[in-house]
């Protein structure tokens, strides 16, 4: 890694302040298919519901990058009176949380930590996604540190204050860094982000093609303080999962030693695609705005009481639900296509 700092470096919380979110619009029809322009909807309103706009951005900037000139335009239609950015580059899909740089707080200058990315273990390999971290920091004017292993911003979540959420299902499979243990990992994200204790979860949910991304299964909400997902109805696929990760975070304790505080949410239960195929739906995979937090909704029978969950744990912010049906179409929801620039 290229350090281009010694002052210790930290990796703010997401309920940090923030300057601006980076996002991307579903450019490619042959990706997206039917869904693209209900996806484009879906996305439309997540940001506008983030920028908060009234005249001029309440909430934070938006930096939206569009790959095509058709896609620019249609950005720009859509995403007009939001005051968003709409900025034309070479990407693979909107899966920003994972592409992008980690923007991490080193005394008080930001920087860009930015890691290898594979396509999810070589899943989904898409032209311009390796490239995407390194075009952010330079577009954002933003330091670069550049790290030689495999990390998706998806697989970890920070309480700001050195603890991390993460699973062994994901940093530890073969198909990301073979060559790393666990010990290795740990002294990497140590160096690389200010990441000084570790708590380790197993399995994330059925069929979820990032295997087993923390931010669709337990989120930090403040310091100490974590959120995950109760399992909904008999039939609920991440039953046994969901059960383990609950276990597993009362468990757990902060770098500070203090047991965390679980609070739960019923989890979207079982959602199933048009084939009748089991989705990743999560109640979890909602993004902290800088003054409303966007949870998804897929139409089951407890998105209400999710949102009124995650609501309370906001008081200062508003909580809106937006449909992200279409958007799951495409392997993630709002938090997988959002990654903030923390304000320093």
């Amino acid at each position: 890694m290229n350090t281009a700092s010694q002052a210790p470096i930290r990796q703010p919380a997401e309920w940090e302040p923030h300057s601006a979110v980076w996002s991307a619009w579903p450019s490619h029809a042959d990706l997206w298919l039917e869904d693209l322009e209900p996806a484009r909807a879906q996305v439309a309103a997540l940001f506008r519901a983030i920028a908060d706009f009234n005249g001029k951005p309440r909430g934070e900037a938006l930096k939206i990058l569009a790959c095509g000139d058709e896609a620019v335009d249609s950005a720009k239609a859509k995403l007009r009176g939001t005051g968003a950015e709409i900025i034309s580059a070479t990407f693979g899909d909107i899966w920003f949380r994972d592409t992008a740089p980690i923007f991490v707080q080193s005394g008080k200058a930001l920087q860009a930590a930015c890691f290898q990315f594979n396509g999810w273990g070589g899943k989904y390999v898409l032209e311009g996604d390796d490239k995407v971290a390194a075009f952010v920091a330079d577009r954002a004017g933003v330091q670069a540190t550049v790290n030689s292993w495999v990390l998706e911003g998806g697989s970890i979540d920070v309480d700001g204050a050195g603890t991390c959420l993460t699973t062994r299902q994901c940093l530890l499979n073969a198909n990301r860094n073979p060559n790393l243990t666990q010990a290795d990992i740990e002294a990497r994200l140590r160096s690389g982000l200010g990441i000084e204790k570790l708590i380790w979860l197993g399995d994330g949910l059925a069929n979820d093609h990032t295997d087993g991304h923390v931010d669709n299964i337990a989120r930090f909400i403040a310091p100490g303080v974590v959120m995950c997902m109760e399992p909904s109805g008999t039939d609920d696929p991440n039953r046994d999962a969901l059960n383990a990760i609950i276990a597993d975070l009362k468990a757990a304790t902060d770098l500070n030693g203090r047991k965390l505080e679980i609070v739960t949410v019923p989890s979207p239960g079982r959602v199933e695609d048009e084939e009748g195929e089991i989705i990743p739906a999560s109640s979890m995979n909602f993004y902290i705005g800088n003054t409303t937090v966007v949870v998804p909704l897929y139409g089951s029978a407890t998105d209400d009481a999710a949102v009124e969950a995650i609501s309370k744990a906001f008081p200062g912010r508003r909580t809106m639900g937006l449909p992200a049906g279409h958007v799951i179409t495409g392997g993630g929801s709002f938090h997988c296509i959002t990654q903030q620039q923390p304000l320093v």
